[in-house]
């Protein structure tokens, strides 16, 4: 249960620490790490309507932007990688869904995006983030500052997509 003394240095009034906690989704007493991922979502639909290369373009854009602003949310919070902050669920799991983008393209043109899709991408990532096999493990436990906060979670989600491609092509 997260109380005051875990949230010291995090202010939402901050830009940064506002987005590093996933718009206060990572805030949930119990598992915001599901929470933040869970906040992701509807922005993947609204993600969803760019092309491709806007989609990818954004992706890059907020890895770059959550290397910066989960370290400067860890350093005011004076605890690397803080449960809290969950921005880095939000990009894993953009990541993730990239597959659904790249074999359905009339979603760009405003076509449905199956939910049974985004449940699918959701439990992937989910589970690798959780899990962390190897080399997820490794980066979680040896690369510090807010790469190393966000690099685990990009990490999980290119495996999620992987999986998930498969999954889509040959069961879909």
């Amino acid at each position: 249960m997260l109380n005051r003394d875990d949230l010291k240095g995090l202010k939402l009034s901050n830009p940064m620490h506002l987005a590093a906690v996933g718009f206060g989704s990572g805030l949930a007493p119990k598992a915001p790490g599901t929470f933040g991922t869970l906040a992701a979502v509807p922005l993947f639909y609204l993600l969803a309507m760019l092309t491709i290369e806007w989609y990818v373009a954004v992706l890059v854009i907020t890895s770059l932007l959550g290397f910066w602003f989960c370290h400067v949310t860890s350093e005011a919070m004076g605890v690397h990688d803080h449960k809290a902050i969950v921005w880095d669920e939000f990009v894993g799991y953009w990541i993730s869904m990239l597959p659904i983008l790249i074999l359905y393209p009339d979603i760009q043109q405003g076509g449905p995006i199956p939910f049974i899709w985004v449940l699918v991408g959701f439990v992937l990532f989910r589970f690798f983030d959780v899990l962390k096999p190897y080399p997820i493990s490794w980066l979680d436990k040896k690369v510090e500052g807010g790469f190393g906060i966000m690099i685990d979670d990009i990490v999980a989600g290119i495996f999620a997509a992987i999986g998930l491609f498969f999954i889509v092509k040959y069961w879909g």
